[in-house]
């Protein structure tokens, strides 16, 4: 019997040549991600005596959730990570200065293909849109790894979401992930292994991968891949930090459900508070009021992000009453939208552009919502009091949706825009 992606991944990760649902292994582990938890997973090492790390080379760090510090207790937090980084030897820092973890690292050359990686973000995810398996752990887990390397898990079960048809115009892979948790749940693949495949999926743009391998944790799923093709290897030319071995499931793999989803009339989507899986279509959500905007995240803060809001954007102006943030993903992109003039063309239309950071998308700084105050927003997660107060309201939606909602006042349908 043949073996999906994580399956693969896994058995060459705990050296063996084949694993099975179910089983639990012992994983090398080839690439560890923390951000501001490296100072928890610092506090959990000195507790326990220990003043070294396994693999300094294999340990990437930067700075993005409070960035700048927004509080006296977040710049010691800072402060400990900077500790840690020096104490351990750490060799790949980028501090404040490149952005929000889960853009960065591929960008940097880090993430490749057929690589295990664990980060202390649940949204590691993300790097299954190059082939590798990508999943977030806690801080005990991590500083464990950190000292040897290792890790257990338990050999999941794969889901294969088979996409088909060719998106509709202002319809964007967020739109495809809304529907599928939507129609499965938030639970449909709890700690299961998700693969994106199918012509749709070999179609995508590199961003629009990661949007969905980004969001694959919010239908539960341990890891979410999509099969490494030419746009990975083109991308990563030039920035692989070594050499890579991509892994593709066999022909004959098993998996435990394949759902077939046809995008070609699918409608723009709408997650409604608290729940990423409280989705409907735009069509049944028009004209609810909004008070903020927010284009930006690991999810959605990527150029293509910014090139869509600014085709709606341009020569239009946001709402009065309405405050659109935009938030690059990473000053690379910053810049690239910077010399393209997409951020022009935002700020003119009345966009606040943010730098890269994770501050409102999860409720720490940099545009929080007061009570009663709605927002609708291209990032990952709309929990009570996600974004501010427990009595605001956020709806997750496409970064379109977003743009057209900031001109009109109001949830719209970003087909009005073509």
């Amino acid at each position: 019997m043949g073996m999906t992606l994580a399956e693969k991944i896994l058995a060459r990760a705990s050296g063996q040549k084949e694993v099975f649902p179910g089983q639990y292994v012992t994983a090398e582990i080839d690439l560890c991600m923390a951000h501001e938890g490296l100072a928890a997973v610092f506090r959990n090492l000195a507790r326990a005596g220990w003043s070294r790390v396994w693999d300094p080379s294999r340990i990437v760090s930067l700075l993005d959730h409070y960035v700048p510090a927004p509080t006296e207790r977040s710049a010691e937090v800072h402060k400990m990570v900077r500790t840690a980084v020096k104490q351990w030897k750490i060799q790949h820092f980028y501090g404040e200065r490149a952005g929000i973890c889960h853009q960065v690292l591929p960008e940097k050359g880090h993430v490749l293909p057929g690589m295990l990686i664990v980060g202390t973000d649940s949204h590691t995810t993300t790097y299954g849109a190059f082939g590798a398996a990508g999943t977030g752990i806690g801080f005990t887990d991590m500083a464990y790894v950190f000292a040897t390397g290792r890790l257990w898990f338990k050999v999941p079960e794969t889901i294969r979401f088979l996409l088909k048809g060719k998106l509709p115009e202002r319809v964007m892979s967020k739109d495809i992930l809304l529907f599928i948790a939507g129609k499965y749940s938030a639970e449909a693949a709890q700690y299961k292994s998700v693969e994106f495949v199918g012509p749709l999926a070999g179609d995508m743009t590199l961003a629009s991968r990661m949007t969905m391998s980004n969001m694959a944790v919010e239908i539960g799923a341990k890891f979410g891949f999509f099969v490494p093709d030419q746009k990975v290897f083109d991308f990563l030319k030039g920035r692989a930090q070594k050499p890579f071995s991509p892994v593709a499931p066999d022909p004959d793999a098993r998996y435990e459900a394949i759902h077939e989803i046809d995008v070609s009339s699918l409608e723009p989507q709408i997650a409604f508070p608290f729940s990423v899986d409280n989705v409907r279509p735009v069509s049944e959500a028009k004209d609810i009021k909004i008070h903020q905007a927010l284009i930006g995240s690991c999810t959605n803060g990527r150029l293509e992000d910014l090139h869509t809001a600014a085709w709606i954007l341009r020569g239009e102006k946001v709402h009065p009453e309405v405050r659109l943030l935009v938030i690059p993903a990473s000053w690379e992109i910053y810049r690239q939208a910077m010399k393209d003039g997409t951020l022009d063309t935002l700020i003119e239309a009345g966009a606040v552009i943010g730098n890269s950071s994770c501050g409102p998308c999860f409720g720490a700084h940099m545009g929080l919502l007061g009570s009663d105050e709605n927002c609708i927003a291209a990032i990952n997660r709309n929990f009570k009091g996600r974004m501010g107060s427990q009595k605001a309201q956020v709806f997750l939606a496409s970064p379109a949706t977003v743009a057209a909602s900031a001109l009109e006042g109001k949830i719209t349908d970003p087909r009005n825009y073509l």
